[in-house]
């Protein structure tokens, strides 16, 4: 029988260690390659560049202009901050054309996007005397006003009965 020896397992050949100079050299060739001048020269185009693309979205805004403000509308009741939230905005030209009708949120805000122009802002509710402002709005502008709403009706039949009889109380001396 012959006789086997065993022999120690091998141990991984270790591995060639990186020169000592490896990392430093090729950093040194990545910076060698790029002098300061160099350096500013990229930087001051890339400076460049970006300048020149905010001028043209600049110039292109200028170009095309924004001839809309905003309309904001708070709806109150006079004499309290509470506010009136299913009251009725209509929003007309000088020439009575209905441009659009808003409801206000929960705070009594209603906002609305507008050509620069005049118009005739008429805010009515059932319960409350109806009023009427006429208002300017300026290109790229919020305008905002408050309609403080006054107990009464804004229904002109029931306003006309209410003048009517006012009108025959006071003939009367009632």
């Amino acid at each position: 029988m012959a006789k086997r020896t065993l022999a120690a397992p091998a141990s991984p050949a270790p591995a060639t260690p990186p020169p000592p100079n490896a990392a430093p050299a090729a950093y040194k060739r990545l910076v060698g390659a790029v002098s300061f001048s160099r350096f500013q020269a990229i930087v001051g185009t890339l400076a460049g560049i970006a300048s020149v693309v905010g001028a043209t979205f600049s110039l292109v805004e200028f170009v095309r202009g924004s001839n809309t403000g905003e309309l904001v509308a708070i709806v109150r009741t006079a004499g309290s901050r509470g506010s009136v939230t299913d009251a009725k905005i209509e929003v007309l030209t000088t020439q009575n054309t209905i441009v659009a009708t808003l409801t206000p949120d929960a705070t009594g805000r209603a906002t609305q996007a507008l050509k620069e122009g005049t118009y005739v802002v008429h805010v009515s509710h059932p319960r409350y005397a109806a009023e009427v402002r006429r208002i300017q709005v300026m290109s790229r502008q919020t305008t905002e006003f408050t309609a403080n709403l006054r107990a009464g009706s804004s229904s002109t039949i029931e306003r006309a009965v209410t003048d009517g009889v006012g009108a025959v109380k006071r003939a009367l001396r009632f």
